[in-house]
């Protein structure tokens, strides 16, 4: 009886403990599928009250969106967070920490974590030295000169400690040096602690649900074991940027405690398999050698085909992009073993394909874990097959040209039915499955959608009903069709389609689609104050990245319109939205085009911006203002005189002048707004 006992007490205080006590590294079995809700400067499309927006579109298809790194930075200017400067204050180029929390608390009603970008090889300065100082929960942590790595910048940061006087660590660094940034040391308990404990924020206060490790490369895997066993997480992803398998294996095995590991890694030897098929035309000579094809590792292998940093971002940045057959190329992704992380650019330049083949993932049951074995039976041509079987049954893929549904049959005794296919790709499943598959998937769309219904079944005579009322469909309840047809569903319908064999419906699948809201068009002006560099009349304002409307040629609209606003000349100009997701990017200069300012990304609101005399890589950087400056548009704001006769000049601010002012603007003299 006490033996009895004592297993019920560790029964129950099993049951008792959160969610994710268990966590280690990444969940076996996982069927999930993430998305890099970014690319390189995505400032309007990754907003987060707009991937917010797309939470519903999202449901069902994406579990996990890693999103860019979410703390502010040091610059002026919009950058993509890798050049982290506070840990928690969470207002960055993606918007504002309440917005953040929203987007978050939105993913989750809606079945998806977010993955938290996290930056801690490296760590951005005020000069050498100046960490900021941040207070959380009553306890305020500051990185310190002693937690900068020995030989930091190639042993230039040593030499200006000693020129400054400061200590820094007396390790070197474990892994690789990053220059222009100071390198954390992370066997300092300082570093740790403060690690730990942003980790926990992103966690437990802002509600992430996992985190992608930047640049693991700097820095042994063992911290990212011990962060993460602190933080209990259960997703967590390295960024081992390696396209040898084996070394990608070795740091998995460095994040090991009581031999289990702790993190997942992106599989970049997958990536460069699928890049050199896809960009050398050679579907047929694809080889997958890499983590998702070892058995051992399988289960830690995220599988991606592009990102941010091999993406082609300009001519002078070309990177190393997917340069053809993106499809099939994420038909591979989606449909082999791992967890597919699809590029946000990709999923937006396709979005019904990209969640067309998660339906179908999904559907076969499809996780991290699955099987699969090159298809030998179409024989050779310019193609690769693969069969994957999952626990619901086998979704058989093939990128390339050239091959014959008949083959592919042959021999088989469970028979395979396509139910996708596109430029250089198909997608098919077999028979078991016992499902009915419908190509166009859930979403929000403009127009009216025309599905086609597959019925996957091993009788030949088996039918599809379907309705769209919401109502369940059955022998006698619905419209019959054979497998095959294509209907018209217009959007804000639930279409729900049923498998009809022998006379019955054995299995029904639903798919919503929502009707897109339409957006009100808007003009918004962008102010700028070029008083700090004495720019002469006019200014340009050179412009591009509105949806509808024709940017500028260099160096842009020569602007001499002015506004005095708040005691200062303004140079405006306004811009058509036409789009919840439109804006316009910017540079201003002055002349034939030179001198001018860096870039400012993605205005969607009136904006006012001040020049700064400051420089970054020859062009002058930009202030936005307009914090301070846009309540002016709205008349007096907060300024209160209590004596009317009082016979001071105020600004609309609130600011007593000197005199009566001789700049042309609006004021405030003896309680009223005087216009001079």
């Amino acid at each position: 009886m006490k033996r009895i006992y004592s297993y019920l007490v560790a029964l129950f205080a099993l049951a008792a403990m959160p969610l994710g006590a268990f966590a280690q590294g990444w969940p076996a079995n996982y069927g999930g599928v993430m998305l890099q809700g970014f690319y390189w400067d995505s400032y309007t499309d990754s907003r987060w009250t707009n991937l917010e927006s797309q939470a519903q579109d999202f449901k069902g298809y994406f579990d996990l969106i890693w999103v860019p790194q979410s703390g502010k930075c040091l610059e002026t200017t919009q950058v993509m967070g890798y050049t982290p400067y506070y840990y928690f204050n969470q207002n960055s180029s993606f918007g504002t920490e309440a917005e953040l929390r929203s987007m978050i608390k939105t993913f989750k009603t809606n079945g998806i974590g977010t993955i938290a970008d996290v930056v801690v090889n490296h760590h951005n300065t005020t000069g050498w030295f100046g960490f900021p100082a941040e207070t959380y929960n009553g306890v305020t942590y500051q990185f310190k000169a002693t937690d900068i790595t020995a030989d930091d910048d190639g042993g230039g940061t040593a030499t200006e400690a000693a020129t400054e006087g400061v200590s820094l660590s007396s390790n070197k660094d474990e892994g690789e040096d990053w220059s222009g940034m100071r390198d954390l040391d992370h066997q300092s308990s300082n570093v740790q602690t403060i690690i730990k404990a942003y980790e926990n924020f992103l966690l437990n206060d802002l509600g992430y649900t996992g985190f992608r490790y930047d640049m693991v490369k700097g820095f042994s895997g063992t911290h990212v074991a011990d962060y993460n066993k602190a933080a209990n997480v259960q997703y967590s992803v390295g960024e081992y940027w390696d396209g040898n398998t084996t070394t990608v294996e070795n740091w998995l095995n460095a994040t090991k405690i009581d031999g289990s590991i702790y993190s997942a890694a992106f599989d970049f030897p997958f990536r460069y398999n699928i890049r050199d098929a896809a960009n050398n035309d050679n579907w047929s000579g694809l080889s997958l050698t890499n983590l998702m094809s070892d058995p051992s590792y399988r289960r830690y292998s995220v599988t991606f085909v592009e990102n941010h940093d091999t993406q082609y971002r300009s001519a002078t940045e070309q990177n190393d992009p997917l340069k053809k057959d993106t499809l099939a190329a994420n038909a591979m992704l989606i449909a082999l073993p791992g967890t597919p992380c699809v590029f946000y650019s990709h999923y937006l330049a396709y979005p019904k394909e990209i969640k067309a083949m998660i339906d179908a993932r999904k559907a076969a049951g499809i996780t991290n874990q699955s099987t699969f074995a090159a298809n030998s039976s179409l024989g050779s041509g310019k193609y690769k097959a693969f069969d994957v079987t999952g626990s619901n049954g086998t979704l058989t893929v093939i990128a390339g040209t050239g091959w014959s549904d008949t083959r592919l049959n042959r021999n088989r005794t469970d028979k395979l039915v396509k139910v996708l296919s596109g430029y250089h790709y198909a997608y098919y499943l077999s028979e078991s499955l016992e499902t009915p598959f419908v190509d166009v998937p859930s979403g929000t769309y403009e127009s009216a959608v025309t599905p086609t219904l597959t019925a996957v079944s091993a009788n030949s005579s088996a039918q599809l009903v379907y309705t769209t009322d919401g109502s369940t469909p059955s022998a006698s309840n619905g419209t019959k069709v054979a497998s095959g047809t294509q209907i018209s569903v217009e959007p804000g319908t639930t279409l729900t389609v049923g498998l009809l064999v022998d006379g019955s419906v054995t299995k029904t699948i639903t798919r919503t689609y929502y009707k897109a809201a339409e957006f009100e068009p808007k003009t918004i002006t962008v102010y700028v104050n070029v008083d700090n560099v004495n720019w002469s009349s006019p200014v340009n304002f050179h412009s591009w990245g509105l949806a509808k409307t024709a940017g500028t040629t260099w160096p842009g609209t020569k602007v001499t319109a002015t506004k005095v606003i708040g005691c200062k000349t303004w140079y405006y100009n306004t811009y058509t939205l036409t789009s919840a997701t439109d804006a316009v990017s910017l540079v201003f200069s002055t002349g034939s085009g030179s001198p001018q300012t860096v870039d400012v990304n993605n205005a969607s609101t009136d904006k006012f911006f001040e020049i700064s005399t400051t420089q970054t890589s020859g062009k002058y950087n930009v202030d936005d203002v307009t914090s301070t400056y846009s309540s002016y548009l709205t008349g007096i704001n907060g300024v209160t005189i209590n004596k009317t006769s009082d016979n001071a000049w105020y600004t609309l601010s609130g600011v007593r002048l000197s005199k009566e002012p001789t700049q042309n603007g609006v004021y405030i003299h003896q309680g009223k707004k005087v216009v001079k």
